[in-house]
């Protein structure tokens, strides 16, 4: 039943804590299997994997902190204070870390393909070989498939990010499994000399296809730390926000937004005629709940500030 509740596929930690076990058991695979059958694809394949379950551990323990966050009383008073605007931040930094360590082990990786493939290639124990890339293929798809699956009721980014991951370590698998058995088959043929290239060869290939991979993430990432304004929230809040200006007859509005993580801040300034300013603050309260029902969204992951005021200076 612990078990159970730890490996919780309905909720997000559940998912990750899952995909970190079974991460572990293919690191742990592809480093000792490395070693014995001579691959580097394989070795890459077991530190890859290696590095996911880092970023994995780090995706859970922002995920923990975002919930205890948007959990009145979860968080310790002590880590309230010094975040009293949240952990949302974290996890692009998490999304833009991990997408730039993919990027440079890829890297790294492909310049060892070409050197070994210069200094004539490896030696290769094929059973080993084999074997590995067709239990790994097996595990690397299922976990796939589970998370999508789990994924469509979790909703989590982060659990998003895992899912490529395992998409990603899918096609390096399949990839060295057709290689492997490629060169099982041309050994001790007329085609054996290029047995020894099989592996740096398909190192460097998919280490290619790896690298541009993670850009995208990286950019978005990027673009959330550096609180570039999406364009489509700031449309929304503009649309909305110019509507409700026009019902009720004030002057005009300013509106920022932004999107950090899950989150999405979003403030309003209203500018209202001079003459309306004395209404009382029941009224104006009811005015900020028909603004922020109509801009929606409404959750522990929407940050929403609405001013009202009739000196424009304030809300530029």
């Amino acid at each position: 039943m612990a078990i159970g509740r730890f490996y919780d596929l309905g909720d997000e930690r559940g998912l990750l804590r899952f995909s970190i076990s079974m991460t572990i058991l293919v690191a742990t695979l592809g480093i000792l299997l490395g070693v014995l059958s001579g691959s580097f694809s394989i070795m890459f394949d077991g530190i890859y994997s290696l590095l996911d379950v880092v970023m994995s551990l780090m995706s859970l323990m922002v995920a923990k902190l975002i919930i205890a966050d948007t959990n009145a009383g979860n968080l310790p008073e002590k880590l309230r204070q010094r975040f009293s605007m949240g952990f949302w931040h974290l996890e692009p930094i998490v999304l833009g870390v991990n997408g730039i360590l993919l990027i440079s082990v890829a890297t790294y990786a492909l310049i060892n393909a070409i050197s070994s493939a210069l200094d004539g290639g490896t030696d290769l124990h094929l059973g080993a070989a084999i074997g590995y890339a067709a239990v790994t293929l097996v595990i690397c798809v299922a976990m796939a498939v589970v998370e999508v699956v789990a994924n469509r009721r979790v909703g989590s980014a982060l659990v998003s990010l895992d899912i490529q991951g395992w998409i990603m370590a899918s096609g390096i698998t399949g990839a060295l499994l057709a290689a492997f058995s490629i060169a099982w088959m041309i050994e001790g043929t007329q085609w054996n000399w290029m047995v020894p290239y099989i592996d740096p060869i398909i190192l460097g290939v998919v280490c290619i296809v790896l690298i541009p991979l993670p850009l995208k993430t990286v950019r978005d990432a990027l673009s959330e730390i550096l609180l570039v304004t999406p364009a489509d929230l700031r449309d929304h809040v503009a649309a909305v926000s110019a509507d409700f200006v026009e019902r009720h007859g004030f002057d005009g509005f300013r509106s920022y937004v932004s999107k950090v993580g899950r989150s999405r801040n979003i403030t309003v300034y209203v500018i209202v005629p001079e003459a309306e300013a004395t209404k009382p603050l029941a009224e104006w309260d009811a005015l900020r709940e028909e603004l922020g029902e109509a801009i929606g969204g409404k959750g522990p992951d929407r940050w929403l500030t609405i001013t009202f005021t009739s000196d424009i200076i304030w809300a530029e």
